[in-house]
């Protein structure tokens, strides 16, 4: 029985893909490896995943249709799929919104008309975002708090594809998870994200940008949590009576982007260069998760605090941007 991983080369992508693979299933990864942040860390990513025999990667993108047809063509031994590739970023919907209309709906939505030709699934488990509870202080956000003011085109597409899962949930009864994921860092991380892109502005001595004197807050959840969280959701798709549903991933703690940057400098051993900028409009103001769902349906809790977090994904940084630092 074979697990199906979009975004294979992603982020949690691959650590999702890398888990599975430990546990001894069989992961067909789906990835076109586009060029949004550096490939070569991506191909990294898939150096490692190829190291298991039970791997294939197809090189595809996941809104092609005919691609994705050929890909699930006969595929009757496809139990799962975890949807996990996405347009990501909040600011750079900003200069690029097609793209996220493109991989993020119409991706979602071939990958669904795919799941029903499929006799043999059991669940579709697919990347929602924190972003879709919009610019809220009423935290911890909760799965039954609103969720129809999105600040950015981002939250936007996240927030379409959990309706457009509901409806192919009521007429089709897919099973089907939307895991509401909570600023995922660790090894191996996106390089456009906050504390990696400070890590390597701060050994390289190049100034970095804190909005609004540092004061916004995200629920920093260390993926390692992320992935346990995936893999213990998978394990327990909904009931037919009630195909679908949307769960928190996440910290349950809401620290500060100042409190941030201390821990990078602390771990690197070097003070950042600091530039100050107003909050931007597509930025909320706090992120924190109540995972009491979470933790109801697979008694899951996060257990890596971001200071221990942050240690262990510096300890990877080293190795990875060893070059910038030896001349730094």
């Amino acid at each position: 029985m074979t697990v199906v991983v979009t975004g294979a080369a992603g982020f949690i992508g691959y650590h999702t893909a890398e888990a599975l693979l430990r546990s001894g299933r069989a992961v067909v990864g789906i990835d076109n490896v586009n060029d949004y942040y550096d490939t070569r860390l991506k191909e990294a990513r898939l150096e490692r995943l190829q190291a298991f025999a039970a791997f294939r990667f197809v090189r595809a993108d996941i809104a092609d249709r005919a691609a994705m047809a050929a890909v699930f063509d006969g595929k009757r031994d496809v139990t799962e799929i975890v949807h996990l590739a996405a347009q990501a970023g909040v600011r750079y919907s900003l200069i690029d919104p097609y793209a996220y209309v493109h991989s993020n709906v119409l991706g979602h939505l071939t990958l669904l008309e795919v799941a029903r030709s499929l006799p043999g699934l059991r669940h579709f488990v697919y990347a929602s975002s924190s972003s879709v509870y919009g610019d809220t202080e009423n935290a911890p956000f909760r799965e039954t708090d609103r969720a129809d003011k999105p600040v950015s085109l981002y939250a936007a597409t996240k927030r379409a594809d959990e309706l457009i899962s509901h409806v192919y949930g009521h007429l089709h009864g897919i099973p089907q998870t939307g895991l509401r994921f909570f600023t995922a860092y660790g090894p191996w991380g996106r390089p456009d994200m906050a504390y990696f892109a400070f890590a390597r502005a701060i050994v390289e001595g190049a100034p970095i940008t804190i909005y609004d004197q540092g004061r916004l807050q995200r629920d920093f959840t260390y993926i390692d949590d992320v992935v346990a969280g995936v893999l213990a959701v998978l394990q327990r798709p909904p009931a037919a009576s009630s195909p679908t549903r949307v769960l928190n991933v996440g910290n349950r703690r809401a620290e500060s982007v100042a409190y941030l940057v201390e821990l990078l400098e602390r771990e690197l051993g070097r003070k950042a260069i600091i530039r100050h900028a107003a909050r931007e409009a597509a930025d909320v103001r706090v992120t924190c998760a109540s995972t009491d769902a979470l933790e109801a349906l697979v008694g899951h809790a996060p257990r890596t605090d971001l200071a221990a977090g942050i240690a262990r994904f510096v300890a990877w940084f080293r190795g990875w941007h060893r070059p910038a630092i030896k001349s730094a």
